[in-house]
């Protein structure tokens, strides 16, 4: 079982993946972000440094799934907290003429190598409350985040994975979820994988009330 989360910053990827990974005895693939020399120039400067940032990431995200993802299922399960087809959804953001023509070249070599996930589980928020878990987890290149960037990031997002997405997807509105603090929203979540997935046992979906769920 290969499963991918995906959805804006701050939405939660991380953080559910690390929670899935015990359940479902998985290995567990994070990207490696911090690592990118110019990102925070390029929360600083988008335009100036977005061709740096995108080819290091680019390189960065392929050198990792190339390697990473077929060791990993060769052994067991694997949650990852994102795909590789992400990051031509900021390259399409960030670059124009030139510099997306020759980032698509290398992004479409390179994709053809990538194995894909069974399932991506997109976690769809809104923005205001992406930026309010932004601010909440705090990191230092994030504290000064556009919310019109990340209202085009996010609807970015909606349009790749929500409408016309790479395989199946399981959407998930995380508004009113909290899987992190309530366990009963974790189980949701899981749930619904496992319903997805035809991996027993699950229990049928419930409708979310008032925030709450069943």
């Amino acid at each position: 079982m290969y499963v991918a989360i995906e959805g804006v910053i701050g939405v939660g990827k991380t953080s559910l993946a690390r929670l899935l990974q015990p359940i479902f005895a998985s290995e567990l693939l994070l990207e490696i972000f911090e690592e990118n020399p110019f990102l925070s120039d390029f929360y600083a400067d988008r335009k100036r440094y977005a061709f740096q940032t995108q080819i290091f990431f680019l390189l960065s995200r392929y050198h990792q799934q190339h390697e990473a993802v077929p060791q990993a299922l060769a052994k067991s399960n694997l949650i990852a907290d994102y795909t590789f087809e992400k990051d031509a959804l900021f390259a399409r953001l960030n670059l124009t003429g030139d510099e997306l023509e020759t980032y698509d070249r290398l992004h479409e070599a390179l994709a053809e190598r990538i194995p894909r996930p069974e399932l991506i589980v997109y976690l769809r928020v809104d923005t205001d409350v992406a930026m309010r878990r932004i601010a909440t987890r705090d990191r230092t290149y994030e504290r000064n985040m556009d919310r019109a960037y990340i209202h085009d990031l996010n609807q970015a997002y909606e349009d790749f994975f929500g409408t016309n997405p790479p395989g199946q997807v399981l959407i998930l509105d995380t508004n009113t979820l909290d899987f992190v603090a309530r366990p009963e929203h974790l189980a949701y979540v899981v749930d619904r994988i496992r319903d997805t997935l035809g991996i027993p046992p699950y229990q049928p979906e419930l409708p979310l009330k008032g925030g709450n769920l069943g």
